[in-house]
């Protein structure tokens, strides 16, 4: 599949939880992920096991504490903790994951990538949902034309 059509059907589900949302959002771009979210009228959840809230909006340890659940999940910390997410995932039927990239390593996770397509979840391997639909912006947009082109936005999924 397209990521365009992988991320257009990501950014349509009802419920997005981003996981590495910070109450100290500096450089953390799981914040700007969230932020953009709410800001565009999607319902989303923040995932931090050490806040009780982020922004005045309740946070959750894990995606199993979130009340009603969520349908997709953006990966937003580091790379060695998004196997646990996407088992966790798996565990509660959550069938789309979004691993985050930019210009670093971001959140992606090869064992993870291959454990969540090897149990059935729609996993986007890199880039980001604001490059993407909706959520999207005119620099988020030219930041995903040229990652595509050093593979850091993956072209398939």
């Amino acid at each position: 599949m397209k990521i365009s059509e992988a991320a257009e059907d990501f950014l349509t589900v009802g419920r997005i939880a981003v996981t590495g949302v910070s109450r100290n959002p500096s450089g953390h771009g799981s914040n700007a992920v969230y932020d953009r979210l709410l800001e565009r009228g999607y319902d989303v959840v923040a995932v931090n096991p050490n806040a009780e809230a982020i922004r005045d909006r309740p946070a959750y340890a894990n995606l199993a504490a979130v009340p009603g659940g969520v349908d997709a999940v953006v990966i937003g910390t580091r790379p060695e903790h998004a196997l646990d997410t996407v088992k966790e995932a798996v565990e509660l039927g959550i069938k789309k994951v979004w691993m985050h990239r930019s210009v670093d390593a971001g959140s992606v996770s090869p064992e993870a990538v291959t454990y969540g397509r090897e149990h059935g979840l729609t996993v986007i391997d890199g880039g980001c949902p604001l490059m993407f639909g909706g959520a999207s912006d005119g620099f988020h947009k030219v930041m995903c034309a040229v990652l595509k082109l050093t593979g850091q936005v993956p072209k398939t999924v």
